[in-house]
């Protein structure tokens, strides 16, 4: 008799990279319309130029280490790390800026470390951070949000998109005309100048809980996230523990020096904190396996937010946190991994 056999595994997995992906971008829809409410129509610039830049280096290094292209361009892995990059980037980003942080993060921080599943570090948060520290201009010119007056004419749709292509203003017009310092920044100056929170957040940028606009970018990014939480795209323990690791960090120093500090709800809505927790901390690839190791993961990304953002020389701390969390991976992977039945 003959048994017809195959080759393992002999389940057919309930997913795929590729509608895991595809959830992503969908559960990003959200906070990139917030994006473009706030801020006009830069973000979608950016994905475009991120987009386009990504897919074709991706190609360009599929087809150096003879890989065939249909499989892994249509896995939309390089799509999302193009858009995830675009979302850290300010509205007014030079293209040649964008296109050379996708361009790192696919060729560098994916494909020499062997492409999807081999990279230790977040392609995105890697080429944002070669970005920040090469072109710190451009990547900390913010525009103020839409629905604030503070004196600042905001660039409409042609100026903008006349700026991405050429770097040039209209006549009469200047970057330091046209951007102003985010909460973030205004937070961490006026408190070197001994000013209370208080005082600050009465300021035209701050709103319910941090930023005009930045807030409900977070607060929108949470419900993307929340959806990839039910969907089972993500797990629980890297966002929750990491957002519970800021708010106790900021808590406890607030209650020790109120006037020093700001209080944990600021830093839950400022900046990329929301976004970064259901976003970029859980990239399955960078992240600790077991749910012991993404707790001990989660908590020690928020607890260098709250102290790069305090005492480091940046307003907002993630993609660093994120990266130094990244090196430690697998070093707690080798402490918290389940044991293996009979063994000791």
């Amino acid at each position: 008799m003959k048994f017809e056999t195959q080759f393992a595994p002999h389940l057919t997995p309930s997913g795929s990279v590729r509608r895991m992906m595809q959830r992503v971008l969908k559960a990003l829809i959200p906070a990139a319309m917030a994006h473009v409410y706030f801020f006009g129509p830069g973000l979608i610039f950016n994905i475009v130029v991120a987009g386009g830049t990504a897919l074709a280096a991706e190609a360009a290094m599929l087809r150096l280490r003879g890989l065939p292209l249909r499989p892994y361009l249509l896995d939309f892995s390089a799509l999302v790390t193009a858009v995830l990059l675009a979302f850290t980037l300010p509205p007014l980003t030079p293209w040649w800026v964008t296109a050379t942080g996708a361009l790192f993060a696919i060729v560098v921080a994916k494909h020499l470390y062997g492409g999807l599943g081999q990279n230790p570090f977040n392609p995105a948060m890697t080429a944002y951070v070669v970005l920040l520290v090469s072109f710190p201009v451009y990547m900390t010119s913010w525009l103020p949000p839409l629905n604030v007056d503070i004196g600042i004419a905001h660039p409409g749709f042609g100026d903008s998109l006349f700026y991405l292509f050429t770097g040039h203003l209209p006549a009469g017009q200047a970057m330091d005309t046209i951007t102003a310092a985010s909460p973030l920044d205004v937070t961490r100056n006026q408190l070197a100048q001994a000013r209370n929170y208080s005082e600050i957040k009465n300021g035209p940028l701050f709103g319910n809980f941090a930023g005009k606009g930045w807030e409900w970018i977070g607060i929108y990014s949470a419900l993307g996230g929340m959806w990839l939480l039910y969907k089972g795209v993500i797990r629980w323990q890297i966002p929750s523990f990491m957002l519970l690791g800021l708010f106790v960090t900021a808590a406890v120093m607030y209650v020790l020096n109120p006037g020093a500090y700001v209080p944990s709800g600021f830093h839950l809505f400022a900046g990329a904190t929301l976004f970064g927790a259901f976003f970029i901390a859980t990239d399955p690839v960078t992240a600790p396996i077991s749910p012991r190791g993404q707790k001990i993961y989660g908590a020690g990304i928020g607890i260098l937010v709250y102290v790069i953002r305090t005492w480091g020389g940046f307003p907002d701390g993630v993609a660093f946190a994120v990266l130094f969390m990244n090196m430690t991976t697998p070093l707690i992977d080798h402490y918290t991994r389940p044991r293996v039945y009979g063994h000791d």
